[in-house]
């Protein structure tokens, strides 16, 4: 029962920094990177389809992106797609690809990148000191209910404080790497 409840916590906490991840993948930063473009959805067929099931990503010397849609005629509804995703990007198309170029961060921009970041990473902590919370209260249940003894409790809760710990310092050097690179110029 101890064990079930530390591997829970322990995958759920996995969870929330691999959300984390993908937060972070949506804040842009100076360079081109395909991955920007994952939360973008093309109307394929009337249904919202991925874009990277429907073009191909490449990045071109470090600035723009270029996407080489599979099917031509789906390169005006993946260009409105882009402009109405909300990242900023002015893709431009010469018929056979789309290319998006990504436009230098300001200062104020990066700063501001740079608070969204810390936002993110601020909630995955809270979401992996909630998950802590939860597996210590059901040791306090087990306990209550003399399913193991107070020692026992004690060593659970102290292995998911150490998993708890393993975790923060996770998403604290997810947090300073990403904020390295967005204040990088």
């Amino acid at each position: 029962m101890i064990d079930e409840t530390i591997a829970d916590a322990d995958e759920r906490m996995l969870k929330s920094i691999s959300s984390l991840d993908d937060a972070f993948k949506k804040i842009r930063t100076g360079r081109a990177h395909p991955a920007i473009l994952d939360s973008v959805q093309v109307s394929y067929y009337g249904s919202d389809t991925p874009l990277s099931q429907l073009a191909n990503v490449t990045v071109e010397e470090g600035r723009s992106l270029i996407i080489s849609p599979w099917e031509k005629p789906m390169i005006s509804e993946i260009e409105k797609a882009i402009m109405k995703s909300n990242l900023g990007l002015n893709p431009s198309n010469n018929g056979d690809t789309i290319r998006v170029p990504m436009p230098p961060l300001t200062e104020e921009t990066r700063k501001e990148y740079t608070k969204q970041a810390k936002a993110e990473a601020e909630n995955a902590r809270i979401a992996i000191r909630n998950i802590r919370r939860d597996a210590n209260s059901n040791f306090k249940e087990l306990e209550k209910e003399k399913e193991i003894s107070e020692d026992e409790q004690r060593r659970a809760e102290d292995q998911v404080q150490k998993i708890t710990d393993k975790h923060i310092a996770t998403i604290e050097s997810s947090f300073q790497a990403k904020e390295a690179d967005l204040l990088s110029f």
